[in-house]
């Protein structure tokens, strides 16, 4: 079987566990084996089911005392536990940073190589080697690779597939799966959270309104912040913007930032240095506005307005609210 361990949080399943099914969906018909699942810290019947529509023809659930919030040594060890008893013939998680920690833990305890961010994989099982192509610095470089293991231990690009329902979904078989767990694996656990903002947050957004230097001071941001809150979306902005102290940290958008997936993103007066594409390129469709029709963003975007954002903002604006009246 090929194993995938799916991340979830408090009852509910993450978009990068269901990219990793449908990734690892392909790759199991490659490898003429089924697709089974692994729920750590859950025994969740609609998380089953949703794994089920997934692809996945049975799922494990691993519940115990230190498992009741995310660790990465306990959730390591659990899955490092499933595996030795399962005997899988890969093993398989989405590339978010829970899904690498954990992975990373479990490789490390099963005394195995991991291969994170895989977006491309060929077995050759016959000789026990596997062909890789995995994403490097954030996605602006792509690594071809070759490991030599009894047992492959992957993460998969974040985001390098969308999410897709199996054809041929079927109800999984569920089973329990009782491990024995040292308390001290629950010295690295969630002990609790602090809500820092309400609502829609900048990754999950379905409309970003990113602003660049070219925006101009922290004061010219007011209207993209209009134009987001009219269409219930977030002000995102380039490390130049937060670089300056216009703009926080957590707005910016970027390999050291936030990976933004919005169904749009409005980059206005950003160039679009690689390391700010990376955080953008997730983006269903992209709509730049610039001066500059050489920009990076301006070449990359599917649609582009070469003209200031200082009216181009406003104007969308006003239509919208011309519209809406």
């Amino acid at each position: 079987m090929l194993l995938v361990v799916l991340e979830n949080d408090r009852g509910s399943m993450d978009e990068a566990a269901r990219e990793a099914l449908t990734f690892g969906r392909g790759l199991a018909a490659q490898m003429g084996m089924p697709l089974h699942g692994a729920l750590i810290g859950a025994d969740d019947a609609e998380m089953v089911s949703e794994a089920g529509a997934y692809g996945a023809e049975a799922v494990y659930t691993v519940a115990h005392e230190v498992l009741a919030d995310f660790g990465p040594e306990a959730w390591g060890e659990a899955a490092a536990e499933l595996v030795r008893r399962l005997g899988p013939g890969a093993v398989l998680a989405g590339g978010s940073e829970r899904g690498n920690e954990v992975m990373a833990q479990a490789a490390a305890r099963l005394d195995l190589p991991l291969v994170a961010n895989c977006i491309g994989v060929q077995p050759d099982e016959g000789a026990g080697e596997w062909t890789m192509t995995r994403q490097q610095w954030g996605g602006s470089l792509l690594e071809d690779a070759k490991l030599v293991s009894e047992l492959p231990m992957m993460t998969t690009g974040l985001h390098a597939v969308a999410a897709k329902p199996s054809e041929s979904a079927v109800e999984p078989v569920a089973e329990a799966v009782e491990v024995d767990l040292d308390q001290s694996l629950a010295r690295t656990m969630v002990k609790d959270r602090v809500v820092l903002e309400a609502g829609v947050t900048l990754s999950t957004a379905p409309v970003v309104i990113g602003g660049g230097r070219g925006v101009g001071s922290a004061e010219a941001f007011a209207p993209l912040e209009e134009l987001a809150a009219m269409l219930g979306g977030r002000v995102g902005c380039s490390r130049a913007v937060t670089n300056n102290g216009w703009r926080p940290h957590s707005d910016q958008v970027g390999q050291t930032g936030t990976r933004i997936t919005p169904e749009i993103y409005i980059a206005s007066g950003i160039s679009g240095a690689i390391q700010h594409w990376v955080g953008a390129k997730a983006s269903k469709h992209i709509l730049a506005i610039n001066i500059d029709p050489e920009a990076n963003m301006v070449v990359k975007a599917d649609w582009a307005v070469i003209a200031d954002l200082h009216e181009v903002i406003p104007a969308i604006t006003e239509e919208i609210k011309r519209r809406r009246a």
